[in-house]
């Protein structure tokens, strides 16, 4: 048994709120979460395997409500116990014996599960307590840049992964839209209204966020029904493992019909975002003290709450990158209040899940006043706020620890689902000892909070692993040398030292310019302008794929290596198109144009057609399976037709006219070569022609001829493979003896 004093949890009243949201009948749970945990186990072992370990789900382990705690026994020849004071607990317990007493590794791209036999014995008895009541996973946006043509098997997986991480709060938004449906046509509105209202399935994170409407759409009803299917199950294994789901609220927006059924209505419309004009965007807002307000608001929950259930944990986001229609604290605090009491309405004991990234985002108009109308308009105990970004700019530390109100210290760690290596591991590691460390914390949780996942699983990997610990990882290059031994199911001196200088590059990014969204000219439209500064020394990323090209005869079996190594290569080839541009630029300025074609023909016709050829190599980093996925989501060619045009649309112009130009780029074989590549050989060949004609080169000209790449990228019907060819290693040494540079320009 672990007592309160060896588990840290702050004594505040409002944590007792806290821990009895989401709370069930707990002898019933113990047996529903034992079965769950067991047929985790069995689905990621097998069942003969799984059969060598003993997992038990005990509430009594627990300190206290809410607080997490496994305890590992047995081994060397006897079964394994796992007890966990929930079935996340068992789950992160299970992990942690597979992980540190095995040596095995689960992840996004794979797993690696060579079990020792017999199993390790555990010494005496190892007890584990989570120092946080909430480890919490999910973006808004990851919904749609990353889950959205999801089937019920890859959910399933996702769900397991959440478990074994330790993950016991996360969103559960899937079907929301076929609940809205009812609650408009019970309001009045047509079907051809809510029709042109919602937006395509790729972009309704934020349609929910109030940001935009229509782009994309309409939703097909058999979009409707197959979501409440998922949300149902989704639901069902997550309860089942003890997670709290967290279910959608009302926000205050509304579709413009609501002015036609409701002529007094008073409905304010709202600025635009993201470029969008207001075709799709400029959201119409409920006033907080229209009568509508709390009617619409406890429709939606109450039509939710019948479908669904509840766990009491709700998110809205009212204001979301755009600006209130005025400052005065007053108008904040009824707007703020308006959402909770909608929702305390129908359910007291309801906690409001809120993105604290609306007060980073715009510290300009988030002053001291401001924040606190918003912070004080809601009970204590029953608000919870994502630190979204507090990796790189948290906002705890500028509002008093949110002025009370409880808080989940989140790395956000990347946007819009971009490929590219990056991280801040320092101010990861550190960020959640010193936000629980900091005077008068009011901090309950660590949070994994990424736009778009299936990337730098090395980040991902620690921020799990901190919600488990009370202080930082002691030495973070030790880390990471256990980390690749794990992914590759062996010690190799060459792969772990390539680690460590990927730790100290890549991922050792500092400061608040930090952010993981790749702005690395290959994934840019090409101009004259582009900035190729990065906060490494671009030596240490080609060395250590010199690295792990040395290491790799004794890894080719091991799939995490394969993908590791063409992760790495595609990061070279990354660099190399920086310096590249560098070089054609310059040659350009200079108006030398041998210098130029060698140099721009070397980037548009060497390097982009040799990295699309790697990325197909491995099933990872294919458009193909990406556009496969979202035609399997429709039940005919017409919706098929529309799922895929929402995938091209944000993979690149974002919007009909560019409008998000490129936010979502990924590095995947077919993009590469239809996309990447003709904007850089267009590029290349009028700055040829500039000089040619002696005449200077015109940027806006280009942009114009360069959309009509785009778009007809976008529009193409063009299948491609949604199976790997080629050998990774083999492609990888290829590119190195090719493309490797002796020396790297501004390096020693």
């Amino acid at each position: 048994m672990v007592t309160a004093a060896a588990l840290w949890l702050p004594r505040l009243p409002w944590l007792l709120l806290l821990a009895g949201a989401g709370a069930r009948d707990a002898t019933g749970d113990e047996t529903r979460e034992t079965a769950a945990v067991r047929a985790l186990a069995a689905r990621l072992l097998g069942p003969g395997p799984a059969a060598a370990f003993a997992l038990s789900v005990e509430r009594a382990l627990a300190a206290g409500p809410g607080a997490d705690v496994f305890v590992l026994s047995g081994g060397g020849g006897a079964r394994v116990r796992v007890r966990g004071s929930s079935g996340v607990a068992a789950a992160a317990g299970l992990h942690r014996y597979l992980r540190d007493f095995c040596g095995c590794h689960v992840a996004w791209s794979g797993v690696q599960l060579r079990l020792p036999r017999p199993l390790p014995a555990v010494p005496g008895e190892l007890t584990e307590a989570s120092p946080y009541r909430y480890r919490y996973y999910q973006n808004v946006c990851t919904h749609s840049y990353s889950f959205v043509w999801w089937d019920w098997l890859r959910w399933e997986w996702e769900i397991d992964w959440m478990a074994l991480n330790g993950i016991n709060l996360a969103l559960a938004w899937s079907g929301q839209e076929a609940i809205w449906q009812r609650v408009y046509l019970a309001l009045g509105l047509t079907q051809a209204e809510i029709d042109e209202y919602f937006t395509g399935p790729a972009f309704l994170a934020w349609g929910r966020m109030g940001n935009l409407h229509s782009w994309g759409g309409p939703l097909p009803r058999a979009w409707h029904l197959k979501q409440l299917y998922l949300q149902h199950r989704i639901l069902d294994r997550m309860r089942a493992l003890g997670m709290t789901p967290v279910l959608p609220a009302f926000a205050g927006h509304v579709p413009k019909a609501i002015a036609r059924v409701f002529p007094q209505a008073n409905v304010t419309q709202l600025g635009s975002w993201g470029h969008f004009n207001c075709s799709y965007s400029c959201s119409f807002l409920l006033a907080p003290g229209d009568p509508l307000f709390p009617l619409i608001g406890s429709l939606f929950l109450r039509e939710l709450s019948r479908e669904f259930d509840t766990d009491h944990i709700y998110g809205a986001d009212t204001f979301n990158e755009m600006q209130p229609p005025s400052s005065d604290p007053a108008y904040l605090a009824a707007a703020t209040a308006a959402v909770f009491e909608a929702m305390a309405a129908v359910d007291p004991d309801s906690v409001w899940l809120l993105q604290g990234w609306l007060f980073q985002h715009q510290p300009e108009f988030w002053g001291p006043a401001q924040v606190g109308a918003v912070l004080g308009a809601v009970p204590q105990g029953h608000l919870l706020v994502l630190d979204l970004f507090a990796e790189s700019q948290p906002v705890y530390t500028r509002t008093a620890s949110f002025q009370g109100q409880p808080f989940i210290w989140c790395m956000l760690h990347n946007f819009g689902g971009n490929h590219g290596l990056f991280g801040a591991l320092e101010a990861v590691n550190q960020g959640p000892a010193a936000a629980r460390l900091f005077p008068n914390s009011t901090m309950v949780g660590t949070g994994i909070a990424p736009e778009g996942i299936g990337q730098n699983e090395v980040v991902y990997a620690l921020m799990a692993e901190l919600g488990w610990r009370k202080d930082p990882m002691p030495d973070l290059p030790a880390w990471v040398g256990r980390f690749a031994e794990r992914r590759y199911g062996m010690a190799q001196p060459d792969a772990a030292a390539a680690w460590r200088l990927l730790l100290r590059s890549v991922y050792n990014c500092s400061g608040e310019a930090c952010r993981g969204h790749n702005r690395s000219p290959l994934v840019r439209r090409p101009s004259l302008q582009m900035n190729t500064t990065v906060w490494y020394n671009r030596s240490d990323v080609f060395e250590a794929w010199r690295l792990l090209l040395k290491a790799s005869p004794n890894l080719t079996t091991s799939l995490a290596f394969r993908y590791d190594l063409l992760d790495v290569t595609r990061q070279a080839l990354q660099e190399l198109v920086s310096l590249y541009y560098e070089e054609a630029r310059a040659a350009y300025l200079r108006k030398e144009p041998v210098g130029l074609l060698r140099a721009g023909g070397v980037l548009a016709y060497e390097l982009l057609p040799t990295l699309d050829e790697l990325l197909a190599s491995d099933c990872h980093f294919l458009l193909g399976s990406w556009l496969e996925q979202a035609r399997a989501a429709a039940v005919s060619e017409a919706e098929a037709d529309l799922y895929e045009r929402n995938s091209r649309y944000q993979l690149t112009l974002w919007g009909p006219e560019g409008n998000i130009l490129d936010y979502a780029n990924k590095q995947l074989a077919g993009l590469v070569a239809d996309y990447y590549a003709p904007r850089w050989q267009l590029f290349v060949e009028s700055l040829a022609h500039s000089l040619a004609r002696a005449v200077p080169f015109q940027q806006h000209q280009f942009d114009r001829d360069v959309f009509q790449l785009e778009q007809a990228f976008v529009l193409s019907s063009r299948r491609y493979r949604s199976q790997p060819q080629g050998d990774t290693v083999d492609l990888a040494r290829r590119v190195f003896l090719r493309f490797a540079p002796r020396r790297v320009p501004g390096t020693s």
